[in-house]
């Protein structure tokens, strides 16, 4: 079960303030980011303000099939101040300018989004299912530039693996290798299976005991739900989870670009 429209709005609203706090402490915005190579903490807050502006763009122009142009026009034109306090002020009107389009638009408004052959729909509450997630990661990313990361909060962690799997992974692109399956167990006691094969990638819910009722899987990968989301983010390596089967089939998804 995903989170409530309203929970989504107000945990990105916390995340967000969460994300400013760690880059007003941070030495400077110039301050490299370990987890996001060559970018800096300016960079980082650029990319996050610009992204929560574009979504209340593209959320404003309601259904589509492509990217609406002024979404575009107004990403192309981006520009931040370099002065920090200036920088934080920009931030928080970011947030404030997405959070307002989503609550304009409501959960069910159908809006362009770039996962259309995905299990996630093409709507306003996906959006901000998704922007939830990008915004507590990328708070982690400062957080890690400050010495002092800490784990995602457990409702967003689970959310998180479960809209990783269906937007990020889940399409109808044919999988280029032998079918096989990955099992996700969050030690918090909920399970996914990503089964992939010629039919594409299909992301479903396990039973709350881990065991599926469709055979083995290729692998298996345990851990905190944070840890998984973080995993499948690419923030933490393979050794800070629990991987049971043949790892190298985890490389050949990672490396998986399908066009759909």
């Amino acid at each position: 079960m995903t989170l409530e429209f309203s929970d989504l709005r107000r945990l990105t609203d916390e995340r967000a303030s969460a994300f400013r706090a760690a880059v007003a402490s941070a030495p400077s915005l110039d301050a490299q980011v370990p987890t996001c190579p060559e970018w800096t903490l300016y960079d980082l807050v650029h990319h996050l303000g610009g992204g929560d502006r574009f979504w209340a763009a593209v959320l404003s122009a309601g259904p589509a099939d492509v990217p609406p142009a002024k979404a575009i026009a107004e990403r192309a034109a981006l520009t931040a101040p370099r002065e920090r306090a200036a920088l934080l002020d920009w931030s928080r009107e970011s947030t404030q300018l997405l959070l307002d389009a989503l609550r304009e638009a409501g959960p069910q408004r159908g809006c362009w989004t770039w996962w259309g052959a995905s299990h996630s729909p093409q709507s306003s509450g996906a959006v901000a299912r998704h922007r939830l997630q990008e915004t507590a990661v990328h708070t982690y990313d400062v957080q890690v530039v400050l010495g002092a990361p800490q784990p995602l909060a457990q409702q967003v962690a689970l959310d998180g693996v479960d809209e990783f799997l269906s937007t990020c992974c889940a399409t109808t692109a044919a999988w280029p290798h032998e079918p096989t399956a990955f099992d996700f167990h969050a030690t918090e006691g909920r399970s996914w299976r990503l089964t992939l094969d010629g039919d594409g990638a299909r992301s479903t819910r396990m039973p709350a005991t881990g065991e599926s009722p469709d055979g083995t899987p290729g692998a298996r990968v345990s851990a905190t739900a944070s840890d998984l989301v973080l995993y499948l983010y690419d923030r933490v390596p393979a050794d800070g989870v629990r991987i049971d089967g043949d790892a190298s089939l985890l490389d050949l998804l990672r490396a998986w670009e399908p066009e759909d």
